[in-house]
Order: structure tokens, then sequence, then C-alpha cells
């Protein structure tokens, strides 16, 4: 059994998944304590970690009915994230693979996202396709092995969750963006307004910050009392946008790789819309159940089957990296 930790941003995540990918538990403590700022505060979300890690490493065991002499590895999320929160989870998962004596697996981040659709009851296998699409990152791999990744593009700015949450912010909608933007768009007119999408520029790399400015602008041409009364036709139009973003370099990379199979992870993953838009694509799609798709341990779990664990007595130097700091040991063939 392989019990993993995940605390990455401001979710507080364990769970315990077997060898064949099966998930026997999956806990996500969500915080709940960055709404009134609008967005994620590293040090709450930190000190929230440091209250709840023990409890939710501790809700997983038991929800899984095992207790830690069942535990034949230990996983957890090294980076990127917010390193204050990261060095939580990391200390946590030291802490129990040297006190057990257990070899401990440190697992990229995005390499969970990657890779969560190899867990059962999905178990889609390589080679495929993969868009991530998260908060902060959005990117495009070929997956021919979970050790074989090659990265194909991706944003060039804001990553595709960035600028659903800002979207959601200029249309008045509260902190977190994305479920807020799609309720209301879900009563709007997806036509009603053309937002730039750049399917006329070439190339798997995409860009957001047109799309945002795009919004602020139409905003302010409407004049408040206007905008107000179409907010809905403006949050469908921009959702779809993102969307069409999204969808055409994915389009584009099954094309240029030849492949007919797409696996899809990442918070925006969640989206209804995209999720169906990917769906109807003449390939075979993978996309996971939508708690597979935000932050969680399970996820981290699935990497952790195919990468070399360390020692329990290597792990002391082991230190968390932020998003852009990844050492060249922990770096996949990405």
């Amino acid at each position: 059994m392989i019990l993993a930790v995940e605390t990455s941003c401001d979710d507080t995540c364990a769970a315990v998944v077997d060898d064949d990918g099966r998930i026997h538990a999956n806990v996500i403590s969500s915080q709940g304590i960055h709404d009134a700022y609008g967005g994620v505060v590293p040090e709450l979300a930190a000190r929230a970690h440091a209250e709840r890690c023990d409890l939710v490493v501790a809700d997983a065991l038991r929800t899984a009915g095992i207790t830690l002499d069942d535990v034949t590895r230990v996983a957890v999320t090294r980076g990127p994230g917010l390193v204050g929160a990261l060095l939580v989870g990391l200390q946590t998962a030291k802490a129990i693979a040297v006190a057990r004596g257990l070899p401990l697996v440190p697992v990229d981040h995005l390499d969970g996202h990657l890779l969560a659709c190899t867990l059962r009851p999905v178990a889609f296998e390589p080679p495929f396709v993969a868009l991530v699409a998260s908060g902060g990152h959005t990117f495009l791999s070929r997956v021919d092995d979970p050790d074989r990744i090659e990265e194909l593009g991706g944003t060039l700015d804001d990553a595709a969750g960035e600028a659903i949450d800002k979207g959601a912010r200029l249309l008045g909608l509260p902190y977190p963006g994305g479920p807020a933007l799609e309720a209301l768009a879900a009563e709007g007119d997806p036509e009603a307004f053309a937002f730039p999408t750049g399917a006329k520029v070439r190339g798997l790399d995409c860009s957001f910050s047109g799309l945002k400015t795009s919004l602020l602008y139409r905003i302010r041409d409407l004049g408040e009392a206007e905008a107000t009364a179409r907010r809905a036709d403006l949050a469908a139009s921009y959702q779809r946008a993102v969307v069409e973003t999204l969808a055409v370099r994915v389009e584009r990379a099954l094309e240029q790789t030849g492949l007919d199979r797409l696996a899809v992870g990442g918070g925006v993953a969640a989206n209804g819309p995209l999720r169906e838009r990917l769906g109807a694509l003449p390939a075979a799609v993978a996309i996971p159940d939508r708690s597979l798709c935000t932050d969680n341990a399970a996820m981290i779990a699935a990497v952790a089957r195919f990468r070399p664990a360390l020692a329990p007595e290597d792990v002391a130097g082991l230190e968390a990296y932020a998003t852009g700091q990844r050492p060249p040991a922990a770096a996949s063939a990405r």
C-alpha cells in the first residue's frame, strides 16, 4: 500500500492507493479560509496544513481500513507549489518514512496531474497526449510511458485556471472563480460575445492575457448597467473562449503526434463545458473524476507506482521546490 501526502497549495490531502492503482482512500480537507482575500495566502495555508496534516493522514488510513503497519511506501509532493505549504507535507512524509523504516517517493505535482488517469477505474495507459490545465500551469505533453514525457507546448503567460479566476473577478464573482463562473455561464449565451482564442496562431502554445484584456474592455464599453444585466452572457462567452483556446491546441497536438488517445488533468478539467468539448473529439479520451482533477493525494500515489524510492536513511536532506525551481534530480524526461 502507498500512503501519499499532498500539500502544494491550500488543500490538505492524503490517500491510500495499492500497486494496481486502486484507490482505497482519498481524503481532501479544503481550508476555506482564503475566500475573503480573493486568493490563497501562503502563510495561512502553511499554518492550516500544520494543524490538519496528521489528522488527514489518520483519516486516510482509517478510511482505507489499514494501519501504518500495512504501508509499504510513502509518497509526497515535493513541488512545485507554495514552499511553506509543501514543507509541511514533506516533513510529515519524511517523519513517517524514517520512523517506520519505509522508502519514500518524492513526486512532482504536475506529474500527478499527468498520470491521474492511470488510476482505476479509468486505468488509461500510454501512449497518449496529455493536457494539464490548472490554476498555476497549462501545458500539453506526449506521454509514451510514465518515464518518457515530452512537453509539446504550453501557456506563454497565465494558466487557464488563472484566466478563469481573473475573468470571474472582473465579473464580480467570488473566489474561487471556476465554479462560480461555470454556474453563471450556464444561464448565458456562449455566442453572445466574440472573445479571442488565438485559433489562427499556429503552434501548440497559447496565451490568455489578450482574452482577459478583451473581457475588461468589453465590460468597460458596455457600461456598468448593461454589463451587469448581461453578466451571464459575458461569463458564457468568456468560458467558451477558454475552452476553445485549449481544445484547438489539443486537436493540433493529436494531429501532429498521430496519436488518437487523450488524457486530461488539472483543476480546470473539472469544468463541465471543457469535459464535454474534449469528450466529443474523435479520440479515446480519459478525464478522471472531478475529485482527481483538483489537487489530491491519490494522483501523487499514482506517480509513485512508477518512480524510484529513496531509502529511509536518504530522505533527511530532501527539500521542497517552488514553481520554476525544480532541481535536475527531480526532473522527469519532460
